[in-house]
């Protein structure tokens, strides 16, 4: 009756709060090697948070702590309020798998019907083959299909038990450009339904066009976090691209500008005030010509804060 009464408890704090995952003060180290440091982190309900950093950051040892497959060195795991391993909080979880973990000979439909059984009130299986774009493959051998076939069952297996809390680990890799599209606008509907999507993706844009929140971590540490206008608009501000006689040195001396780098005939430049820049550009070379002016994407700004923690010596 307590642990009921603990988890009653629990969800009621969750619910209050709308925090469904979070690391406290968490790190983790493998032998001499540190993973994680002191991460603080969080994941609210009903959000789609994007969890970037290079090869090597912490991103996957974060994930696999949050799904309980990990015990940190210290600090604490919550998701649901909970132990990760709660088995209730896992059933509430859903995570893709990677191609090698899933039995090439079964067809897709075996495989869904396998792993909705596992749970007590799985999403209809008709759903998840809609989801993954597979009803036309669902007779299909697992070992038969494409990589961005196999990639869409691996997602539409995640569904399976229609977690609260799903977690994307890189979802739409292999896949063509309007297979892509296709699974965003699937994620989309899954946060419209009052669930929450933890994704980890090397597709900035990816981030760009999904993400409620980026978190941006960088040699086991969170350097970054913020809607992805605010990470681009912290780093980035403007870019801008011209041909000018302007050496590349006089241009990196102009007021507002971060950077300035050769881009074939012309230069590009990011600033954080791009108005200023260009009147600059103009009063000292008349002969200034194609020039353009764009917001800096959400790439831009993550090379940037990646490239700044590591000059600064971030560990």
């Amino acid at each position: 009756m307590t642990a009921i009464l603990e988890q009653v408890q629990v969800n009621h704090t969750t619910r209050a709060n709308g925090i469904v995952a979070s690391l406290e003060h968490v790190s983790k180290n493998y032998g001499p090697v540190k993973a994680l440091s002191g991460v603080n982190f969080q994941v609210r309900a009903g959000e789609v948070v994007a969890l970037l950093g290079p090869n090597g950051a912490g991103k996957t040892t974060a994930v696999k702590l949050l799904l309980g497959l990990l015990q940190p060195n210290s600090g604490k795991v919550r998701v649901f309020g909970g132990d990760p391993i709660n088995p209730e909080n896992r059933m509430r979880t859903g995570a893709m798998l990677q191609v090698g973990r899933v039995p090439e000979t079964l067809r897709v439909r075996e495989h869904i019907d396998l792993f909705s059984s596992y749970y007590q009130k799985p999403f209809p299986a008709g759903e998840v083959l809609a989801a993954g774009g597979l009803e036309k493959l669902s007779d299909r051998k697992f070992g038969d299909l494409s990589g961005g076939q196999k990639q869409r069952v691996l997602f539409a297996l995640a569904l399976c038990g229609d977690p609260d809390l799903l977690f994307l680990d890189e979802p739409t890799v292999g896949l063509d450009v309007e297979a892509r599209r296709m699974l965003w606008e699937e994620i989309r509907q899954i946060v419209r339904r009052g669930k929450t999507v933890l994704l980890t993706t090397h597709y900035l844009q990816e981030a760009d066009a999904l993400a409620d929140r980026v978190a941006v971590i960088n040699k086991g540490e969170i350097i970054a976090e913020g809607t992805p206008a605010e990470i681009k608009a912290q780093t980035a501000g403007k870019k801008i691209r011209c041909v000018t006689r302007l050496s590349l040195g006089a241009v990196r001396e102009l007021p507002g500008v971060t950077e300035a780098k050769e881009d074939r005939e012309a230069i590009e430049i990011h600033a954080t005030e791009a108005e200023l820049v260009v009147r600059e550009l103009l009063a000292r070379d008349a002969t200034l010509s194609g020039l353009e002016v764009s917001s800096a994407g959400l790439e831009d700004a993550f090379l940037a804060l990646t490239r700044d923690a590591s000059a600064n010596g971030n560990s």
